[in-house]
């Protein structure tokens, strides 16, 4: 749960607030929406606090340029609908019972980084940091870091074989993220 955790939080909007209480706000929406195993309650809370636009672009490494701009939005949407239905399909085998900011960095040019523990209801515990990122008066959550691994590289890679597989062109993840 904690890798599905941090694919979710790969970026997000806040109120001004410290950064740890930003992040404790939307874990505990998280954990909500994985009590529900909804598709659709994990996109809410991805809709409202992710950085699609940025998650997504990165997403594509190399092939963002040949993104359309008039794919953008089906892109996005269907990004957000594919990470849904994988934190719904796996919330049922990691049961969290808590996620707790436990300590954060100073805030830099480069953002804040948020501590937190994470504890599933079998006792197991799981250490994730989260990299938040100034955007005005709010924060983004820009990625997660869990057992020493960044989420947004997984994310990455996946896009950028399947695009590689499917000749190259953006436009065919586009059409596989929205079935």
């Amino acid at each position: 749960m904690a890798v599905l955790f941090g694919m979710i939080f790969a970026a997000s909007p806040a109120r001004a607030e410290a950064p740890a209480t930003y992040f404790q706000r939307v874990a505990n929406e998280l954990v909500a929406a994985s009590r529900t195993n909804s598709p659709q309650a994990f996109a809410s809370v991805i809709r409202r606090h992710a950085d699609v636009p940025y998650i997504g672009i990165a997403s594509l490494g190399t092939y963002a340029r040949g993104l359309a701009s008039t794919d953008r939005q089906s892109y996005f949407s269907g990004m957000v609908n594919f990470i849904s239905r994988y934190a719904a399909q796996q919330s049922p085998k990691y049961p969290v019972a808590s996620a707790v900011a436990v300590s954060q960095t100073t805030e830099d040019k480069n953002g804040v980084y948020v501590d937190s523990r994470i504890t599933l209801k079998s006792g197991d515990t799981y250490d994730v940091r989260w990299w938040l990122v100034r955007n005005g008066a709010n924060f983004r959550v820009r990625d997660a870091q869990v057992a020493g691994f960044w989420m947004s590289p997984f994310l990455k890679t996946l896009f950028e074989n399947y695009i590689e597989e499917n000749g190259g062109n953006p436009k065919a993840l586009v059409v596989a993220l929205n079935r």
